[in-house]
């Protein structure tokens, strides 16, 4: 940590999606930056997501034009800037004439294809479905869009790590439980194991979504400008209930979509529900009531029909929206607000409110302008065009033909999955290894010592929730034998690097 006699130009408080998009686009300006999260990056809300770069095509019925224009245009940027981790995904969406006529969804889907630059994506267009099809013999009629996939947990990851390469320090399991202004700058106290530290900056970011109101409370001591209303959204994970690589959206009876998406090659991700929370977001879980929802979902849709006992995982995240009064959680909007506090030219607070994964780029770049005048010196916009760490490649499937060309002992199915975790940085892990022997000890499934030492090393992990279910998803394939023995290396591991 820097010493207290140090000022930072700006500390930004939360690592998910917008606090590390925030630090990144603020570094590359030029400003010293420190991040500070209470947990791991990207520990909440922003790894719970549907997992989609999408512009959302349930806020046309809003009226929210603008929202889904900068959506979809930022969805091509992600596709361009992160080609490891995201990839173009057809979506099906079958016709439920009682719910959304035809010409309804067609002229919709029309302004889907239109309201942005669509460069790597194909049109929609009409389909029937028939016999062969994996739906319910009530759809004969529907339609099929293109939309983007994102392994949201590694974008944090990664967009910390560009933050990193640009001198931002990253202190994931650091909170911050006091802020004031003095002298004309904001005084911190960070803790981080027990023990406290101070820290200065010119300007501060409350970037804890969720938690952004009660940051107001308990570490600024004052009001919050803004009501936020606390939403949950579940996911579950069942095997594949169909063969194909397209995702299906679903209408309901309630107005609702829901998304079902191929996952991790076996599996199905369906979400996700809208609703109201009430309690402390770290401690959100799906309910029974959430999963016989989705359940039913896809049940009436589906031929093959799947139960509660079928699923192999779930999770619930908390989108903090902003207040609209009593509407229903699922219209309320998906849109962000910055709020800027900085009466009589002090030291400025920039609070985050709302937003969208696939906006969180836009919402980066727009919070370091806001903040522009009072850094001169600082830099324009510049991470429109910028790849993230890994991204500077064609496509994985071909990065993982070179990983196999020149590593030819590496098994196949591991070079698949470097290709599209890690992309050109898997050189950085495969450096000097020339067997499978060279890879350290198997921890299980195919994650060996020398990858769970990269992520320890680079990519900030210290437990095996944060190796399993964030930088990857080998939770689904590690058996609880595997689990024991990957927290018995943590432990030899982390005590080392200490």
């Amino acid at each position: 940590m820097p010493a207290a006699a140090d000022i930072q130009d700006l500390i930004v408080i939360g690592g998910g999606i917008n606090g590390v998009g925030i630090a990144l686009d603020a570094a590359g300006r030029g400003l010293s930056v420190l991040l500070c999260e209470s947990g791991d990056l990207g520990g909440a809300t922003s790894s719970r997501s549907s997992k989609l770069a999408h512009g959302g095509l349930r806020y046309l019925e809003q009226g929210a034009f603008r929202l889904v224009r900068e959506a979809l245009d930022e969805r091509e940027i992600l596709l361009r800037n992160a080609p490891h981790i995201s990839h173009p995904l057809r979506f099906r969406l079958p016709l439920n004439p009682n719910l959304r006529p035809a010409w309804q969804v067609r002229a919709g889907l029309f302004l889907y294809d239109h309201l942005a630059r669509r460069h790597s994506l194909p049109p929609s267009h009409a389909v029937r479905f028939g016999p062969d099809d994996p739906l319910s013999p009530d759809f004969v009629r529907g339609f099929e869009y293109s939309d983007g996939w994102i392994d949201d947990a590694r974008l944090v990851v990664l967009v910390a790590m560009a933050a990193r390469e640009r001198s931002a320090e990253i202190l994931p399991r650091t909170g911050c439980v006091a802020a004031r202004r003095e002298d004309g700058i904001w005084r911190l106290t960070l803790e981080r194991s027990g023990r406290r530290f101070e820290h200065r900056a010119r300007a501060l970011v409350n970037a804890t979504g969720p938690w952004a109101s009660r940051l107001f409370a308990d570490v600024l001591g004052r009001s919050a400008p803004q009501q936020l209303r606390l939403v949950k959204g579940s996911h579950i994970v069942v095997p594949r209930i169909y063969s194909g690589s397209e995702a299906y959206i679903l209408q309901h009876q309630d107005g609702r979509i829901v998304f079902v998406i191929p996952y991790e090659e076996r599996y199905s991700l369906i979400g996700t529900t809208d609703v109201d929370y009430h309690g402390d977001p770290a401690h959100a879980e799906i309910s029974a009531a959430e999963i016989d929802y989705l359940l039913n979902v896809v049940n009436r849709h589906f031929r093959r029909q799947t139960q509660a006992e079928d699923l192999v995982w779930h999770y619930a995240g908390v989108r903090a929206l902003a207040s609209q009064g009593s509407g229903s959680a699922q219209r309320a909007s998906r849109d962000y607000s910055l709020e800027l506090d900085a009466p009589q030219g002090d030291a400025p607070l920039l609070s985050v409110f709302g937003g969208k994964l696939t906006t969180y780029r836009r919402l980066a770049e727009t919070a370091c302008n806001r903040l522009a005048p009072f850094f001169p010196a600082a830099g324009s916009a510049w991470t429109r065009d910028a790849p993230l760490p890994g991204g500077d490649m064609d496509d994985p499937a071909t990065l993982a033909q070179s990983l196999l060309r020149d590593c030819r002992w590496l098994p196949p199915r591991l070079a698949d999955r470097f290709a599209h975790s890690y992309g050109t940085l898997s050189w950085r892990i495969l450096e000097g290894c020339n067997s499978i022997g060279d890879l350290g000890a198997h921890l299980g499934a195919d994650l060996y010592a020398r990858e769970a030492h990269y992520l320890v090393r680079h990519e900030w992990a210290q437990s095996t929730e944060d190796i399993l279910w964030r930088r990857s998803k080998l939770g689904l394939r590690f058996a609880p034998a595997d689990v024991a023995r990957l927290e018995s290396w943590l432990l030899d591991a982390l005590a080392g690097e200490t």
